[in-house]
Parts: C-alpha cells; sequence; structure tokens
C-alpha cells in the first residue's frame, strides 16, 4: 500500500489535481488543456501515484487536505 506525501507537488500536478478535485472529467479537462485524453489520463495516474492514492475520491480528499482546494461556499 502506498502512504501519502505531505505537501504540494509540482505546480503543474497542483493544478492539475485542483481539476480533478473540482470534478471535471477526463473529457473536458482534455477539451479545456488541448490534449488527448489518453494524456489526461496518464496525467490523473500519475497524481494517484505521486499522492500515493488509488481513486480519483481519495485524490480529492487529498487536495482538500494539502489545501489546494477549497470548498466554494453557496449562499
Amino acid at each position: 500500500m502506498h502512504t501519502r506525501t505531505a505537501g504540494p507537488h509540482s505546480p503543474r500536478k497542483n493544478q492539475f489535481l485542483a481539476r480533478v478535485a473540482s470534478g471535471r472529467s477526463n473529457a473536458e479537462n482534455a477539451e479545456d488543456l488541448h490534449l488527448a485524453e489518453t494524456t489526461i489520463k496518464s496525467h490523473v495516474s500519475s497524481i494517484l501515484a505521486t499522492a500515493g492514492v488509488r481513486t480519483r475520491i481519495q485524490a480529492v480528499a487529498f487536495a482538500y487536505e494539502a489545501g489546494l482546494v477549497r470548498p466554494v461556499l453557496h449562499r
């Protein structure tokens, strides 16, 4: 089992992790970033491995714990 690494990673990985944590799909990220969906999947896999997690849900939790994203409060 992997262990989570503390703190943020490279700025690019942090930016991408924030996009994943915001709920953007692979297809949406691919379109927004002008990349192939297979490239996006590769980035997601790399982020999961770097964060020491296995699922996107765990990556979202990691992003919040690392302070990379904040909850959006709706009024």
